[in-house]
């Protein structure tokens, strides 16, 4: 597939890897619909990409809406007459020990901090793949949906919410993979491990430390190392139903 000209949506895009991949894909000439909550991040993104010279637009979109999600997929197609690719990137953290027992006192985790996760990091998955797909087929384009997995998919401590999430994703893209193949759509995935990001630059300096010592790299990996990855993943048309590692060699 060839990503100059091709119409490619990120969810998430407005800030942290999302951005990072629209910039990265906005330089080899994608052209990119980018999807968030946040109309000054994704005004910011925009700019950026156009900067990159290419062109981009802003939705605003909950992922885990149905109504929104078939929204934004129509307009996108209505803006652009084309979709080629689709980045499943939005998703959020609650993270919290199942059971908690502090003095004595039993903390359960919330069924909110359970719900509201599936819903954006699972859910949101499903409702924008579905749509998008459904539109590339009624359009007639091939091409590629990336789903961002997590190298939590193996069980993370403290992640109970997150884990499941990213595991159902990352069995997901085996499942659309085969069923979309048909219709020439391929379906990848990308579990990065721990990246530089706005999340862990807010994180306590010994903990960064403690971390990136378990890394056999000894650091984290950066926004454009995944970028180029998705790149890679577009670019080469017999990847698909896989999970692309990229952890710098740790395994939780």
């Amino acid at each position: 597939m060839q990503l100059k000209d091709s119409v490619i949506i990120i969810t998430g895009g407005g800030q942290g890897l999302g951005r990072a991949m629209a910039e990265y894909l906005a330089a080899k000439g994608a052209r990119l619909a980018l999807v968030d909550l946040n109309q000054e991040r994704l005004d910011e993104a925009v700019a950026a990409c156009e900067a990159a010279g290419s062109q981009a637009r802003s939705y605003l979109c909950n992922v885990a809406n149905e109504e929104q999600v078939e929204t934004m997929v129509n307009q996108v197609a209505a803006d652009f007459g084309a979709i080629h690719g689709l980045i499943n990137n939005a998703g959020i953290l609650r993270d919290g020990l199942l059971i908690k027992n502090k003095d004595g006192q039993i903390q359960k985790m919330s069924l909110a901090q359970w719900q509201s996760v599936i819903d954006v990091n699972l859910t949101g998955v499903f409702l924008c793949t579905r749509d998008v797909a459904a539109k590339m087929i009624e359009l007639g384009n091939q091409g590629l949906i990336i789903n961002i997995s997590s190298i939590s998919r193996a069980g993370n401590m403290g992640q109970s919410n997150y884990s499941a999430a990213k595991s159902g994703v990352a069995a997901l893209t085996v499942v659309w993979a085969k069923e979309l193949a048909r219709y020439g759509i391929r379906v990848a995935a990308i579990a990065p491990g721990f990246i530089e990001t706005e999340m862990t630059a807010g994180m306590k300096p010994e903990a960064l430390e403690k971390m990136t010592a378990g890394i056999p790299l000894k650091r984290m990996g950066k926004p454009d190392e995944i970028a180029h990855s998705a790149a890679y993943l577009f670019e080469n048309d017999y990847y698909t139903g896989r999970v692309l590692e990229l952890d710098g060699g740790i395994r939780i």
